[in-house]
């Protein structure tokens, strides 16, 4: 299993990132080709205080299903679509599960 994982730190307006991310952009995620899941919040804490906004995660059976999805026309729309909503930029990490 490989994880994709979206940070955002806090946007200018976040009703605009919470109206344009749910309407838009999740639906542009959810094609992306070989997903096995996704899920997202906005109820990001920490300590003292979270420096995200919101995050997301995406599961994909290996790092070359994750490299196939993002380098798919869908995959390129998602990434071009990222600064339509992101006023504070994201953080885009991947990585294998370990489990035991």
């Amino acid at each position: 299993m490989h994880k994709l994982l979206v940070l955002y730190p806090h946007p200018r307006d976040p009703e605009a990132f919470r109206e344009y991310y749910e309407t838009t952009h999740l639906p542009l995620a959810a094609q992306l080709p070989g997903v096995l899941a996704w899920r997202y919040s906005f109820d990001v804490h920490g300590e003292p205080e979270s420096p995200y906004f919101a995050i997301f995660e995406a599961e994909f059976a290996d790092a070359e299903a994750l490299a196939a999805a993002m380098a798919s026309p869908e995959g390129k729309a998602v990434q071009a679509d990222v600064p339509n909503y992101a006023t504070g930029g994201a953080v885009v990490l991947d990585y294998p599960l370990v489990t035991r």
